[in-house]
Protein backbone atom coordinates (compact mmCIF):
# COMPACT_ATOMS: atom_id res chain seq x y z
CA UNK A 1 0.00 0.00 0.00
CA UNK A 2 2.51 2.31 0.79
CA UNK A 3 4.88 1.37 -2.34
CA UNK A 4 1.33 2.13 -4.37
CA UNK A 5 0.70 5.66 -2.66
CA UNK A 6 4.09 6.73 -3.65
CA UNK A 7 3.87 5.83 -7.18
CA UNK A 8 0.51 7.49 -7.02
CA UNK A 9 1.86 10.56 -5.97
CA UNK A 10 4.11 10.98 -8.07
CA UNK A 11 2.86 10.28 -11.48
CA UNK A 12 0.72 13.54 -10.70
CA UNK A 13 -2.44 14.43 -11.68
CA UNK A 14 -3.62 11.23 -13.46
CA UNK A 15 -7.01 9.33 -13.90
CA UNK A 16 -8.35 7.30 -11.26
CA UNK A 17 -7.64 4.22 -13.22
CA UNK A 18 -4.20 5.04 -13.97
CA UNK A 19 -2.46 4.43 -10.90
CA UNK A 20 -3.88 1.10 -10.47
CA UNK A 21 -2.68 -0.44 -13.46
CA UNK A 22 0.45 1.34 -13.43
CA UNK A 23 1.37 0.05 -10.16
CA UNK A 24 0.21 -3.66 -10.86
CA UNK A 25 2.13 -2.95 -14.23
CA UNK A 26 5.37 -2.03 -12.40
CA UNK A 27 5.20 -4.67 -9.90
CA UNK A 28 5.33 -7.67 -12.44
CA UNK A 29 7.96 -5.59 -14.55
CA UNK A 30 10.08 -5.39 -11.61
CA UNK A 31 10.13 -8.40 -10.20
CA UNK A 32 13.30 -9.53 -9.12
CA UNK A 33 14.03 -13.20 -10.64
CA UNK A 34 15.88 -16.05 -8.86
CA UNK A 35 18.94 -15.47 -11.14
CA UNK A 36 19.02 -11.59 -10.08
CA UNK A 37 18.98 -12.82 -6.65
CA UNK A 38 21.53 -15.30 -6.68
CA UNK A 39 24.08 -13.01 -8.67
CA UNK A 40 23.79 -9.97 -5.99
CA UNK A 41 24.03 -12.74 -3.54
CA UNK A 42 27.19 -13.64 -4.77
CA UNK A 43 29.23 -10.34 -4.81
CA UNK A 44 28.74 -10.68 -1.16
CA UNK A 45 31.31 -13.59 -0.85
CA UNK A 46 34.16 -11.76 -1.51
CA UNK A 47 34.38 -9.73 1.94
CA UNK A 48 33.73 -12.44 3.89
CA UNK A 49 36.62 -14.67 2.23
CA UNK A 50 39.15 -11.83 2.34
CA UNK A 51 37.99 -11.41 5.60
CA UNK A 52 38.04 -15.01 7.10
CA UNK A 53 41.65 -15.50 5.23
CA UNK A 54 43.07 -12.29 7.20
CA UNK A 55 41.48 -12.87 10.86
CA UNK A 56 42.47 -16.26 11.22
CA UNK A 57 45.99 -16.26 9.21
CA UNK A 58 47.43 -12.55 9.08
CA UNK A 59 49.24 -12.66 12.31
CA UNK A 60 50.91 -15.96 12.14
CA UNK A 61 51.79 -15.23 8.66
CA UNK A 62 53.46 -12.44 9.21
CA UNK A 63 55.17 -14.09 12.59
CA UNK A 64 56.24 -17.41 11.31
CA UNK A 65 56.32 -16.82 7.58
CA UNK A 66 57.74 -13.05 7.30
CA UNK A 67 59.68 -13.82 10.53
CA UNK A 68 58.80 -10.40 11.25
CA UNK A 69 58.90 -9.54 15.18
CA UNK A 70 56.41 -9.76 17.22
CA UNK A 71 56.29 -5.43 18.12
CA UNK A 72 56.44 -4.71 14.21
CA UNK A 73 53.71 -7.15 13.16
CA UNK A 74 51.50 -5.56 16.13
CA UNK A 75 51.96 -1.68 14.42
CA UNK A 76 51.09 -3.66 10.78
CA UNK A 77 47.73 -5.46 12.75
CA UNK A 78 46.95 -2.69 14.60
CA UNK A 79 47.02 0.24 12.07
CA UNK A 80 45.28 -1.75 9.39
CA UNK A 81 41.97 -2.03 11.57
CA UNK A 82 41.97 1.12 13.26
CA UNK A 83 42.44 2.62 9.34
CA UNK A 84 39.74 -0.53 8.44
CA UNK A 85 37.28 1.20 11.29
CA UNK A 86 37.89 4.66 9.42
CA UNK A 87 37.28 4.43 6.25
CA UNK A 88 33.95 2.87 6.61
CA UNK A 89 32.19 6.19 7.12
CA UNK A 90 34.41 8.04 5.08
CA UNK A 91 33.67 5.87 1.65
CA UNK A 92 29.85 5.96 3.06
CA UNK A 93 30.47 9.72 2.60
CA UNK A 94 31.80 9.49 -1.08
CA UNK A 95 29.24 7.10 -2.25
CA UNK A 96 26.37 9.16 -1.21
CA UNK A 97 27.89 12.47 -2.90
CA UNK A 98 28.33 10.50 -6.09
CA UNK A 99 26.26 11.26 -9.55
CA UNK A 100 24.62 8.35 -11.29
CA UNK A 101 26.51 7.09 -14.27
CA UNK A 102 25.30 4.75 -17.02
CA UNK A 103 26.21 2.07 -14.88
CA UNK A 104 24.31 3.11 -12.17
CA UNK A 105 25.53 4.99 -9.00
CA UNK A 106 26.91 2.51 -6.85
CA UNK A 107 28.53 -0.14 -9.60
CA UNK A 108 30.98 2.09 -10.35
CA UNK A 109 32.73 1.84 -7.51
CA UNK A 110 32.66 -2.16 -7.40
CA UNK A 111 33.72 -2.35 -10.87
CA UNK A 112 37.02 -0.13 -10.52
CA UNK A 113 37.93 -1.32 -6.84
CA UNK A 114 38.29 -4.90 -7.80
CA UNK A 115 41.26 -5.32 -9.99
CA UNK A 116 43.20 -2.90 -7.18
CA UNK A 117 41.89 -4.67 -4.56
CA UNK A 118 42.79 -8.23 -5.74
CA UNK A 119 46.57 -6.48 -6.62
CA UNK A 120 46.67 -5.46 -3.08
CA UNK A 121 45.62 -8.73 -1.66
CA UNK A 122 47.60 -10.58 -3.33
CA UNK A 123 50.70 -8.33 -2.39
CA UNK A 124 49.98 -8.98 1.41
CA UNK A 125 51.00 -12.16 0.99
CA UNK A 126 53.93 -11.71 -1.12
CA UNK A 127 57.03 -11.85 0.97
CA UNK A 128 59.53 -8.96 -0.63
CA UNK A 129 63.11 -9.67 -1.29
CA UNK A 130 64.15 -7.03 1.14
CA UNK A 131 63.72 -6.78 4.88
CA UNK A 132 64.74 -3.20 5.57
CA UNK A 133 61.24 -2.14 4.48
CA UNK A 134 59.25 -4.39 5.11
CA UNK A 135 56.64 -3.22 8.07
CA UNK A 136 56.09 -0.33 5.42
CA UNK A 137 55.03 -2.86 2.72
CA UNK A 138 52.91 -4.95 4.29
CA UNK A 139 51.46 -1.92 6.22
CA UNK A 140 50.92 -0.51 3.02
CA UNK A 141 49.24 -2.67 1.04
CA UNK A 142 47.06 -4.20 4.00
CA UNK A 143 45.92 -0.55 4.81
CA UNK A 144 45.16 -0.51 0.70
CA UNK A 145 43.61 -3.16 0.67
CA UNK A 146 41.11 -2.26 3.46
CA UNK A 147 40.32 0.83 1.49
CA UNK A 148 39.74 -0.56 -1.55
CA UNK A 149 37.49 -3.59 -0.22
CA UNK A 150 35.46 -1.26 1.93
CA UNK A 151 34.78 0.79 -1.95
CA UNK A 152 33.25 -2.66 -2.47
CA UNK A 153 31.50 -3.56 0.38
CA UNK A 154 29.95 -0.27 1.21
CA UNK A 155 27.81 0.10 -2.27
CA UNK A 156 27.13 -3.67 -2.17
CA UNK A 157 25.71 -3.41 0.70
CA UNK A 158 23.55 -0.20 -0.03
CA UNK A 159 23.01 -1.91 -3.33
CA UNK A 160 20.08 -3.79 -1.99
CA UNK A 161 17.75 -0.63 -1.90
CA UNK A 162 18.33 0.12 -5.65
CA UNK A 163 18.21 -3.69 -6.99
CA UNK A 164 14.10 -3.93 -6.59
CA UNK A 165 11.12 -1.21 -5.48
CA UNK A 166 9.74 -4.07 -4.11
CA UNK A 167 10.29 -4.98 -0.22
CA UNK A 168 9.90 -8.92 -0.45
CA UNK A 169 12.15 -9.24 -3.50
CA UNK A 170 14.84 -6.86 -1.06
CA UNK A 171 13.92 -9.30 1.89
CA UNK A 172 14.28 -12.57 -0.35
CA UNK A 173 17.78 -11.43 -1.80
CA UNK A 174 19.32 -10.59 1.40
CA UNK A 175 18.72 -13.75 2.45
CA UNK A 176 20.51 -15.22 -0.09
CA UNK A 177 22.99 -13.08 0.77
CA UNK A 178 23.34 -13.66 4.35
CA UNK A 179 23.39 -17.62 3.10
CA UNK A 180 26.07 -17.02 0.92
CA UNK A 181 28.10 -14.74 3.04
CA UNK A 182 27.98 -17.43 5.87
CA UNK A 183 28.87 -20.25 3.19
CA UNK A 184 32.30 -17.34 2.61
CA UNK A 185 33.23 -17.38 6.06
CA UNK A 186 33.90 -21.53 5.68
CA UNK A 187 35.50 -20.99 1.96
CA UNK A 188 37.95 -18.47 2.93
CA UNK A 189 39.10 -20.66 5.86
CA UNK A 190 38.99 -23.58 3.94
CA UNK A 191 41.26 -22.21 0.87
CA UNK A 192 43.82 -20.64 3.10
CA UNK A 193 44.22 -23.45 5.80
CA UNK A 194 44.06 -26.36 3.13
CA UNK A 195 46.44 -24.77 0.54
CA UNK A 196 48.54 -23.76 3.81
CA UNK A 197 48.21 -26.45 5.71
CA UNK A 198 49.70 -29.34 2.87
CA UNK A 199 53.26 -27.96 3.60
CA UNK A 200 55.37 -29.17 5.66
CA UNK A 201 55.91 -26.20 8.60
CA UNK A 202 59.44 -25.30 8.67
CA UNK A 203 60.75 -23.87 12.71
CA UNK A 204 63.89 -24.33 14.33
CA UNK A 205 64.58 -27.29 16.10
CA UNK A 206 64.70 -27.09 20.21
CA UNK A 207 68.50 -27.32 20.32
CA UNK A 208 69.04 -23.64 18.72
CA UNK A 209 66.68 -22.11 21.27
CA UNK A 210 69.09 -19.93 22.82
CA UNK A 211 71.19 -19.50 19.90
CA UNK A 212 70.58 -15.53 19.09
CA UNK A 213 67.84 -14.55 16.16
CA UNK A 214 70.19 -14.40 13.67
CA UNK A 215 71.39 -18.00 14.14
CA UNK A 216 68.12 -18.87 14.68
CA UNK A 217 67.02 -17.43 11.10
CA UNK A 218 70.35 -18.81 9.43
CA UNK A 219 69.83 -22.61 10.55
CA UNK A 220 65.83 -22.99 9.44
CA UNK A 221 65.39 -25.40 6.80
CA UNK A 222 65.25 -22.30 4.21
CA UNK A 223 63.41 -25.12 1.48
CA UNK A 224 60.17 -25.75 3.65
CA UNK A 225 60.02 -21.74 4.36
CA UNK A 226 59.99 -21.30 0.95
CA UNK A 227 57.44 -23.81 0.07
CA UNK A 228 55.54 -22.30 3.02
CA UNK A 229 55.47 -19.21 1.48
CA UNK A 230 54.82 -20.19 -2.15
CA UNK A 231 51.62 -21.72 -0.54
CA UNK A 232 50.38 -18.73 0.65
CA UNK A 233 50.53 -16.80 -2.74
CA UNK A 234 48.57 -19.63 -3.99
CA UNK A 235 46.08 -19.43 -1.74
CA UNK A 236 45.92 -15.72 -1.97
CA UNK A 237 45.96 -16.67 -6.13
CA UNK A 238 42.63 -18.96 -5.39
CA UNK A 239 40.92 -16.34 -3.04
CA UNK A 240 42.28 -13.36 -6.00
CA UNK A 241 40.58 -15.22 -8.70
CA UNK A 242 37.07 -16.14 -7.03
CA UNK A 243 36.83 -12.04 -5.97
CA UNK A 244 37.31 -11.11 -9.59
CA UNK A 245 34.58 -14.14 -10.59
CA UNK A 246 31.89 -13.01 -7.86
CA UNK A 247 32.61 -9.00 -8.70
CA UNK A 248 31.78 -10.09 -12.95
CA UNK A 249 28.76 -11.97 -11.72
CA UNK A 250 27.09 -9.59 -9.46
CA UNK A 251 28.12 -6.90 -12.28
CA UNK A 252 26.24 -8.27 -14.98
CA UNK A 253 23.59 -10.37 -13.42
CA UNK A 254 22.40 -7.18 -11.34
CA UNK A 255 21.20 -4.02 -13.14
CA UNK A 256 20.98 -0.77 -10.49
CA UNK A 257 17.42 0.93 -11.23
CA UNK A 258 16.89 4.52 -10.25
CA UNK A 259 13.64 5.03 -9.28
CA UNK A 260 13.18 9.11 -9.11
CA UNK A 261 9.94 9.54 -7.13
CA UNK A 262 11.77 7.62 -4.51
CA UNK A 263 14.64 9.69 -4.55
CA UNK A 264 12.32 12.95 -3.84
CA UNK A 265 11.10 12.07 -0.50
CA UNK A 266 11.78 14.29 2.45
CA UNK A 267 15.13 14.80 3.22
CA UNK A 268 16.23 14.35 6.93
CA UNK A 269 18.39 16.29 8.98
CA UNK A 270 21.95 17.21 8.89
CA UNK A 271 24.24 13.87 9.59
CA UNK A 272 25.80 15.27 12.67
CA UNK A 273 22.28 16.26 14.23
CA UNK A 274 21.44 12.52 13.45
CA UNK A 275 24.69 11.63 15.02
CA UNK A 276 23.93 13.19 18.32
CA UNK A 277 20.36 11.70 18.37
CA UNK A 278 21.50 8.19 18.14
CA UNK A 279 24.32 8.81 20.24
CA UNK A 280 22.22 10.15 22.80
CA UNK A 281 19.89 6.96 22.80
CA UNK A 282 19.78 5.22 25.74
CA UNK A 283 19.16 1.59 24.40
CA UNK A 284 21.56 1.58 21.55
CA UNK A 285 24.76 3.19 23.99
CA UNK A 286 23.93 0.00 26.23
CA UNK A 287 23.53 -2.32 23.32
CA UNK A 288 26.55 -1.49 21.22
CA UNK A 289 28.82 -1.61 24.82
CA UNK A 290 27.37 -5.17 25.84
CA UNK A 291 28.32 -5.84 22.06
CA UNK A 292 31.68 -4.17 22.17
CA UNK A 293 32.95 -6.19 24.71
CA UNK A 294 31.23 -9.71 23.63
CA UNK A 295 32.89 -8.86 20.52
CA UNK A 296 36.40 -8.01 21.87
CA UNK A 297 35.99 -11.74 23.43
CA UNK A 298 35.60 -13.50 20.02
CA UNK A 299 38.06 -11.21 17.91
CA UNK A 300 40.71 -12.00 20.76
CA UNK A 301 39.93 -15.59 20.06
CA UNK A 302 40.23 -15.56 16.19
CA UNK A 303 43.09 -13.13 16.25
CA UNK A 304 45.38 -15.87 18.62
CA UNK A 305 43.69 -19.25 18.38
CA UNK A 306 45.85 -20.16 15.42
CA UNK A 307 49.09 -19.33 17.93
CA UNK A 308 47.40 -21.24 20.23
CA UNK A 309 46.66 -24.28 19.03
CA UNK A 310 50.19 -24.53 17.26
CA UNK A 311 52.30 -23.90 20.19
CA UNK A 312 50.44 -24.18 23.26
CA UNK A 313 48.43 -27.11 22.85
CA UNK A 314 51.20 -28.44 19.78
CA UNK A 315 48.72 -29.01 17.40
CA UNK A 316 50.94 -27.73 14.30
CA UNK A 317 49.67 -30.23 11.99
CA UNK A 318 46.02 -29.57 12.86
CA UNK A 319 45.26 -26.04 13.34
CA UNK A 320 43.67 -25.17 9.96
CA UNK A 321 41.23 -28.28 10.08
CA UNK A 322 40.29 -27.02 13.61
CA UNK A 323 39.74 -23.37 12.44
CA UNK A 324 37.52 -24.82 9.97
CA UNK A 325 35.59 -27.30 12.20
CA UNK A 326 35.07 -23.77 14.10
CA UNK A 327 33.60 -22.33 10.88
CA UNK A 328 31.61 -25.21 9.86
CA UNK A 329 29.80 -25.09 12.91
CA UNK A 330 29.24 -21.43 12.92
CA UNK A 331 27.46 -21.83 9.87
CA UNK A 332 25.55 -25.03 11.01
CA UNK A 333 24.47 -23.74 13.61
CA UNK A 334 23.06 -20.14 12.82
CA UNK A 335 19.60 -21.66 11.71
CA UNK A 336 19.51 -23.37 15.32
CA UNK A 337 19.83 -19.36 17.06
CA UNK A 338 17.42 -17.85 14.73
CA UNK A 339 14.73 -20.47 15.85
CA UNK A 340 16.16 -19.73 19.73
CA UNK A 341 15.65 -16.23 19.58
CA UNK A 342 12.33 -16.17 18.15
CA UNK A 343 11.08 -19.49 20.58
CA UNK A 344 13.12 -17.52 23.89
CA UNK A 345 13.23 -14.19 23.30
CA UNK A 346 16.63 -12.11 22.17
CA UNK A 347 18.20 -11.25 25.44
CA UNK A 348 17.46 -14.99 26.35
CA UNK A 349 19.56 -15.96 22.98
CA UNK A 350 22.45 -13.48 24.53
CA UNK A 351 22.85 -15.10 27.69
CA UNK A 352 22.68 -18.55 26.82
CA UNK A 353 24.38 -18.30 23.31
CA UNK A 354 28.18 -16.07 24.06
CA UNK A 355 28.63 -18.22 27.21
CA UNK A 356 28.01 -21.68 25.98
CA UNK A 357 31.62 -21.52 25.38
CA UNK A 358 32.79 -20.32 28.75
CA UNK A 359 33.06 -23.75 30.58
CA UNK A 360 35.02 -25.11 27.04
CA UNK A 361 37.75 -21.87 27.50
CA UNK A 362 38.28 -23.13 30.95
CA UNK A 363 39.18 -26.84 29.89
CA UNK A 364 41.29 -25.58 27.12
CA UNK A 365 42.92 -23.29 29.21
CA UNK A 366 43.64 -25.55 32.62
CA UNK A 367 43.83 -28.79 31.24
CA UNK A 368 46.42 -30.44 28.74
CA UNK A 369 43.67 -31.43 26.36
CA UNK A 370 44.03 -34.13 23.40
CA UNK A 371 43.49 -33.27 19.46
CA UNK A 372 39.55 -34.92 20.08
CA UNK A 373 39.17 -32.67 22.84
CA UNK A 374 40.33 -29.33 21.01
CA UNK A 375 37.75 -30.66 18.36
CA UNK A 376 35.18 -30.54 20.69
CA UNK A 377 35.95 -26.62 22.18
CA UNK A 378 36.15 -25.87 18.34
CA UNK A 379 32.56 -27.61 17.72
CA UNK A 380 31.60 -25.16 20.79
CA UNK A 381 33.34 -22.15 19.89
CA UNK A 382 31.82 -22.07 16.83
CA UNK A 383 28.24 -22.19 18.16
CA UNK A 384 29.03 -19.38 20.38
CA UNK A 385 30.51 -17.18 17.22
CA UNK A 386 27.13 -17.43 15.50
CA UNK A 387 25.01 -16.10 18.56
CA UNK A 388 27.77 -13.40 18.62
CA UNK A 389 28.17 -12.44 15.10
CA UNK A 390 23.83 -13.18 14.65
CA UNK A 391 22.16 -11.54 17.36
CA UNK A 392 24.09 -7.79 17.18
CA UNK A 393 22.11 -7.50 13.47
CA UNK A 394 19.13 -9.32 15.14
CA UNK A 395 18.77 -6.75 17.88
CA UNK A 396 19.94 -3.50 16.14
CA UNK A 397 16.30 -3.14 14.16
CA UNK A 398 14.47 -2.90 17.66
CA UNK A 399 17.14 -0.62 18.84
CA UNK A 400 16.00 1.80 15.72
CA UNK A 401 11.91 0.60 16.36
CA UNK A 402 12.46 1.98 19.98
CA UNK A 403 14.55 5.56 18.24
CA UNK A 404 11.66 5.95 15.57
CA UNK A 405 8.96 6.21 18.51
CA UNK A 406 10.72 8.13 20.62
CA UNK A 407 11.90 10.78 17.67
CA UNK A 408 9.04 10.39 15.09
CA UNK A 409 10.08 13.80 13.27
CA UNK A 410 13.58 12.78 13.05
CA UNK A 411 13.30 9.80 10.33
CA UNK A 412 16.73 8.45 7.95
CA UNK A 413 19.07 7.60 10.36
CA UNK A 414 19.34 3.74 10.17
CA UNK A 415 22.33 3.81 8.29
CA UNK A 416 24.30 5.74 11.49
CA UNK A 417 23.14 3.27 14.04
CA UNK A 418 25.05 0.59 11.83
CA UNK A 419 27.81 2.24 10.26
CA UNK A 420 28.90 3.69 13.96
CA UNK A 421 28.45 0.07 15.70
CA UNK A 422 30.79 -1.53 12.61
CA UNK A 423 32.87 1.32 13.34
CA UNK A 424 33.15 1.00 16.97
CA UNK A 425 33.77 -3.34 16.82
CA UNK A 426 36.37 -2.13 14.16
CA UNK A 427 37.89 0.04 16.08
CA UNK A 428 38.12 -2.40 18.92
CA UNK A 429 39.36 -5.28 17.09
CA UNK A 430 42.23 -3.55 15.70
CA UNK A 431 43.21 -2.24 19.58
CA UNK A 432 42.86 -5.56 21.05
CA UNK A 433 44.48 -7.44 17.94
CA UNK A 434 47.34 -4.67 18.24
CA UNK A 435 47.71 -5.37 21.93
CA UNK A 436 47.88 -9.26 21.79
CA UNK A 437 50.64 -9.03 19.59
CA UNK A 438 52.81 -6.98 21.31
CA UNK A 439 51.74 -8.98 24.51
CA UNK A 440 53.71 -11.80 22.79
CA UNK A 441 56.44 -9.48 22.00
CA UNK A 442 57.09 -8.38 25.72
CA UNK A 443 56.62 -12.71 26.21
CA UNK A 444 59.87 -13.34 24.24
CA UNK A 445 58.04 -14.27 21.54
CA UNK A 446 60.59 -16.58 18.84
CA UNK A 447 60.01 -16.38 15.57
CA UNK A 448 59.92 -19.21 13.71
CA UNK A 449 60.51 -21.69 16.45
CA UNK A 450 58.98 -25.04 16.90
CA UNK A 451 58.68 -24.21 20.45
CA UNK A 452 57.84 -21.07 22.47
CA UNK A 453 58.99 -20.18 25.69
CA UNK A 454 56.45 -20.97 28.68
CA UNK A 455 55.75 -17.32 28.82
CA UNK A 456 54.56 -17.24 25.80
CA UNK A 457 52.71 -20.31 26.40
CA UNK A 458 50.83 -18.64 29.54
CA UNK A 459 50.26 -14.79 27.45
CA UNK A 460 48.71 -17.10 24.64
CA UNK A 461 46.03 -19.01 27.36
CA UNK A 462 45.32 -15.41 28.85
CA UNK A 463 44.69 -14.32 25.68
CA UNK A 464 42.46 -16.88 24.17
CA UNK A 465 40.92 -18.24 27.84
CA UNK A 466 41.27 -15.83 30.45
CA UNK A 467 40.63 -12.74 28.60
CA UNK A 468 37.62 -13.62 26.35
CA UNK A 469 35.81 -15.27 29.54
CA UNK A 470 36.32 -11.82 31.46
CA UNK A 471 35.12 -9.75 28.29
CA UNK A 472 32.47 -12.10 28.38
CA UNK A 473 31.13 -11.60 31.74
CA UNK A 474 31.66 -8.03 31.62
CA UNK A 475 29.33 -7.96 28.30
CA UNK A 476 26.50 -10.19 29.71
CA UNK A 477 26.56 -8.17 32.52
CA UNK A 478 25.94 -4.96 30.61
CA UNK A 479 22.85 -6.65 28.59
CA UNK A 480 21.51 -6.76 32.01
CA UNK A 481 21.16 -2.89 31.57
CA UNK A 482 19.52 -3.80 27.86
CA UNK A 483 16.09 -2.15 28.54
CA UNK A 484 14.22 -3.53 25.43
CA UNK A 485 12.82 -7.53 26.16
CA UNK A 486 10.75 -9.38 24.75
CA UNK A 487 7.61 -7.16 26.20
CA UNK A 488 9.04 -3.97 25.15
CA UNK A 489 9.68 -5.19 21.83
CA UNK A 490 6.14 -6.63 21.01
CA UNK A 491 4.61 -3.18 22.53
CA UNK A 492 7.27 -1.22 20.10
CA UNK A 493 6.07 -3.09 17.38
CA UNK A 494 2.53 -2.86 18.11
CA UNK A 495 2.70 0.63 18.19
CA UNK A 496 4.57 1.37 15.15
CA UNK A 497 2.03 -0.93 13.24
CA UNK A 498 -0.58 1.13 14.21
CA UNK A 499 1.32 4.79 13.00
CA UNK A 500 1.71 2.62 9.46
CA UNK A 501 -1.97 1.50 9.16
CA UNK A 502 -2.72 5.35 10.11
CA UNK A 503 -0.42 6.23 7.39
CA UNK A 504 -2.02 4.09 4.62
CA UNK A 505 -5.26 5.43 5.05
CA UNK A 506 -3.78 8.92 4.92
CA UNK A 507 -2.12 8.28 2.04
CA UNK A 508 -5.40 6.06 0.68
CA UNK A 509 -7.21 9.38 1.15
CA UNK A 510 -4.57 11.47 -1.03
CA UNK A 511 -4.71 8.80 -3.85
CA UNK A 512 -8.80 9.29 -4.14
CA UNK A 513 -7.79 12.96 -3.53
CA UNK A 514 -5.53 12.74 -6.43
CA UNK A 515 -7.67 10.77 -8.30
CA UNK A 516 -10.76 12.49 -8.46
CA UNK A 517 -8.76 16.05 -9.56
Amino acid sequence: MEKQSENASCTGLLGAEQPKSLDKGRQGKHKLSVCSKICYAIGGAPYQITGCALGFFLQIYLLDVVQMSASHASIILFTGRIWDAITDPLVGFFVSKSSWTGFGRLMPWIILSTPFAVISYFLIWFVPGFTSFQVLWYLTFYCLFQTLVTCFHVPYSALTMFISKEQSDRDSATGYRMTVEVLGTVLGTAIQGQIVGKVDDSCVPNSFQNQSLESINGSQDLESLTSMRQAYMIAAGVICAIYVLCAIILSLGVHEKRDSCELLSDQPISFWQGLKLVMSHGPYIKLITGFLFTSLAFMLLEGNFALFLKYTLQHRKHFQNILLVIMISATLTVPFWQWFLTRFGKKTAVYFGISSVVPFLIVAGVLQVNLIVTYIVAIAAGLSVAAAFLLPWSMLPDVIDDFVLKNPDSPGHEAIFFSFYVFFTKFASGVSLGISTLSLDFAGYQTGSCDQPESVNITLKLLVCAAPILMIFIGLLLFKLYPIDEEKRKENKKALQLIRDADRDSDSDSIELASNV
